[in-house]
């Protein structure tokens, strides 16, 4: 099968199709001929070592000190199930399914867990749609629920509200009753209106502390803000939440959850097949859409590659090994 393989850590240029080995399903196992998958934030630091803050040595301890350990990267993917393993029940070859596989989805098979992070793909979504979707839904339902632990009536302000997760997070805030702002650049305004944003902040001309407003909730998965310059935008008992966070948000998390009545909350999030079921349905009524950056195909991965680094995406990098919808 072909496959976008790395062998050491740099710039895109790195990465290259090769023909390699298709995996061997395992007895609870499915292979899925992979019709789109995705370039996100994490292949992106996985393939260059650009790990942030505190992650550096542990993120590089896990990728492999000398060199990469799994060379085909790749965290998502949709597509239709070829083969399955004698203990698998749940899923019959042909069915269209969308999840997680940890790695290894830039190639045109990856073999998953049956019980792991894979659901059913909505028939009203394209193969594309559907690999738009996981990584950041996931992150932004399990942020806002579990951690910020979002509550119907608050207001929540979304950084980075055109991203891979922040869309999302605009979407499900929404879904779950809150008032939702976005804080994003000029170009994607429009876009995080249209996602359900009350107010949208265009950082390129406003500060979003300059106006006096405040929240219960500012989430902020690109690392773009601080507990100590936000601090006065958060409402009594609010929670400044973090997806990127170094030394300085872990010793913020400690001291505030003991002390003051404004905290900030980290954590990491688990990709859970349960939560990937309930943002399946979501998808289907509608209640929460993919938001889709570009297409490239598997050939020019590279240049998806550096339209991720270039943290000027909105939503999703797609990637297409199979054509059509």
């Amino acid at each position: 099968m072909k496959a976008a393989v790395y062998d050491r850590y740099g710039p895109p240029d790195v990465v290259s199709i090769r023909d390699v080995p298709t995996p061997e399903p395992g007895p609870k196992d499915i292979l899925v001929a992979v019709h789109a998958t995705t370039v996100n934030t994490a292949d992106w630091r996985f393939r260059a070592a650009a790990f942030p803050g505190i992650m550096a040595v542990p993120g590089r301890l896990m990728a492999g000190v000398f060199g990469p350990r799994q060379k085909i990267l790749g965290g998502e993917f949709a597509g239709r199930v070829a083969a399955v393993g004698s203990d698998v029940q749940r899923f019959r070859p042909g069915d269209a399914v969308f999840g997680f596989s940890g790695q290894r989805a830039h190639a045109e098979f990856v073999a998953v867990r049956a019980d792991g992070p894979v659901a059913i793909k909505p028939p009203s979504l394209s193969f594309a749609g559907a690999a738009a979707v996981p990584f950041g839904a996931s992150a932004a339902l399990g942020f806002l629920r579990d951690f910020a632990k979002i509550a119907a009536g608050e207001r929540v302000l979304v950084i980075g509200a055109s991203g891979g997760v922040g869309v999302y997070a605009v979407q499900l805030a929404r879904h779950f009753g809150a008032e939702v702002d976005g804080v994003c650049g000029t170009d994607n305004v429009e876009l995080v209106c249209s996602l359900g944003a009350t107010r949208v902040f265009d950082h390129q001309r406003e500060d979003f502390r300059a106006g006096g407003e405040s929240w219960d909730v500012i989430l902020d998965p690109v690392g773009r803000t601080t507990f100590a310059a936000s601090r006065t935008a958060l409402r009594p008992g609010g929670r400044h939440v973090f997806l990127e966070f170094g030394l300085t948000e872990i010793v913020q998390a400690l001291t505030t959850s003991v002390s003051g009545d404004r905290r900030v909350v980290i954590g990491v999030s688990g990709d859970t097949r349960e939560d990937l079921d309930l943002i399946a349905g979501l998808l289907e009524t509608g209640a929460v859409r993919p938001v889709i950056d570009g297409l490239y195909p598997l050939e020019r991965i590279v240049e998806a590659h550096a339209r991720v680094e270039s943290r000027h995406k909105r939503g999703s990098v797609v990637v297409t090994v199979v054509e059509g919808p």
